[in-house]
């Protein structure tokens, strides 16, 4: 497991101001040791959580062009039938992953083929679960055409403490099932946008893996 390129920063921010800190308790003579103790456990626990959250874990990818992979690591929150406006402009079926700050935070294209579409937006900062942020917070839509299958849209969507969205999609390039393809800093969610016919393998509440767990099927 290592870390990401995207929490290089925060983690040399982060770790330079735990040091510092952790140097003046050392040297501020007035706190009992108890005090000490306890804030620089805390200040340890926080830097531990930030190093969490930026792992990228090992992953073992079995491509399989019926199958529509997890985007992200998460919770199914939405499975429903809706219009989608911005690129398809008609039905389609919505799935939507909310991630903790305590998930995987990558995503990862759920099909192969070439990226048709890339836009960023930018928004607000509801909640990930508010049934507006999809139209309202930052976010970013990308859309791969697959070859036989057509096309799927998946959307990154910055939630409250979200501040940052990375996509590192290319319209025209080509896109692999599995491989990264974004990164969305903290608590967050991506929403996918499928075909009416496909087959959906999950439920509302169900936990899930990036680039692992099945999230549909095409028919």
């Amino acid at each position: 497991m290592g870390i990401h390129r995207e929490g290089t920063p925060t983690l040399l921010l982060g770790t330079t101001v735990v040091c510092l800190a952790l140097f003046a308790l050392l040297k501020w003579p007035f706190l009992p040791c108890w005090a000490t103790t306890i804030i620089a456990v805390l200040l340890l626990t926080v830097l531990g959580i930030l190093f969490w959250f930026f792992r990228v874990p090992r992953r073992s990818v079995t491509p399989d062009d019926t199958a529509i992979l997890s985007p992200c690591d998460g919770k199914v929150v939405v499975i429903e039938e809706v219009h989608e406006p911005e690129y398809f402009n008609d039905r389609r079926l919505q799935v939507s992953i909310f991630m903790s700050p305590l998930n995987v935070h990558i995503n990862y294209h759920p099909i192969s083929g070439v990226t048709s579409y890339c836009k960023y937006h930018p928004g607000e900062y509801l909640v990930a679960w508010h049934p507006k942020s999809s139209t309202h917070n930052e976010r970013s839509t990308v859309v791969t055409r697959h070859p036989v299958h057509g096309e799927v849209l998946f959307r990154q969507i910055a939630g409250a403490l979200a501040r940052r969205i990375c996509t590192y999609s290319k319209e025209g390039a080509a896109a692999q099932q599995g491989s990264e393809f974004g990164f969305i800093k903290f608590g967050s969610r991506v929403d996918l946008f499928l075909p009416l016919s496909v087959r959906t393998e999950v439920t509302i509440g169900q936990r899930v893996q990036g680039a692992t767990t099945v999230i549909a099927r095409f028919a």
